[in-house]
């Protein structure tokens, strides 16, 4: 006769309850054992943002046209501001087309506690996969945006007078989207770590993203910063980026490897420190959200 506690020892358990666990123990192959759950979340945010629109998806070829068109009457007509004798409306879209994929995913990573309390205290799944679902979703709304980019590209590269020289750096273009989900997920998990006590962090991310906008040559570009600021410039990791992607595509833009290299480093600090706190904060959130 088996004793009840070997049979208990012999059998394969889904989840296991434990009182303590370490705050390093990120528990990544749960994660991959909930990749279904993280498809059906994606397709869950893809479609319930635009479901009960009138124009759908067309909003994602939108936002940016017009952004690009007040960035160039604005900017590039009234403010005189310029864009290394490249085309306006290309260099604005390339900036807007990178900086909106970074800040949808800090965004709502931000917010992904407090928009999430009701599922998260229902139902146990791995609450890495949330944050992650938005990074993953966002790239759908990039590549519409990149589509949109590209054929801008291709007209203006067929133009005479153009100034456009495209190079090998292209073939950066997916670590510098790597790159980019990296910081917004990193900086946005420890936001919203922070956000479960401290609510009026909500208030200011909106305004804080806005000012860290006008700290990236988004709307300008970095060979006209000054010695005395660019330094600044240079210390936010989003500025290699950006760069690379207008030196890749455009041929004009500052590109280093030391640059490109430091936002590699800060984007993996970023995200280990983010995931670190993550994973310390989900275990008590539900007490203080």
């Amino acid at each position: 006769m088996t004793s009840p506690t070997k049979g208990i020892q012999n059998e394969h358990w889904t989840e296991i309850i434990e009182p303590k666990t370490s705050v390093f123990d990120l528990k990544l192959k749960d994660v991959w054992r909930y990749r279904d759950l993280l498809m059906l979340l994606v397709r869950r945010d893809f479609v319930a943002t635009y479901k009960q629109t009138i124009l759908g998806p067309i909003w994602f070829f939108l936002q940016p046209i017009l952004t690009t068109i007040t960035y160039v009457i604005i900017f590039a007509n009234i403010a005189q501001i310029s864009t290394d004798g490249l085309p306006p409306v290309l260099f604005y879209l390339a900036g807007t087309t990178m900086w909106n994929y970074f800040s949808e995913c800090l965004n709502r990573t931000a917010t992904v506690f407090k928009d999430n309390a009701a599922v998260f205290g229902k139902v146990y799944f791995p609450r890495l996969v949330m944050p992650l679902s938005i990074v993953l979703s966002n790239l759908v709304k990039l590549g519409i945006q990149m589509i949109l980019f590209i054929a801008f590209w291709i007209f203006y590269l067929t133009k005479s007078g153009s100034n456009i020289h495209p190079n090998s750096t292209i073939a950066l273009l997916p670590a510098l989207i790597l790159l980019m989900g990296g910081l917004g997920l990193g900086f946005g998990m420890i936001i919203s770590a922070l956000t479960t006590k401290y609510r009026d962090l909500v208030f200011l991310l909106t305004f804080g993203i806005q000012l860290l906008m006008y700290a990236t040559p988004v709307i300008y570009p970095l060979s006209k910063i000054g010695p005395k600021y660019k330094w600044l410039i240079l210390s936010n990791p989003m500025t290699s980026i950006i760069e690379t992607f207008r030196y890749s595509f455009l041929g004009s833009g500052t590109f280093s490897w030391a640059y490109l290299g430091y936002s590699a480093a800060f984007t993996l600090v970023v995200l280990a420190f983010g995931t670190v706190i993550f994973n310390k904060v989900e275990k008590s959130f539900m007490d203080t959200v």
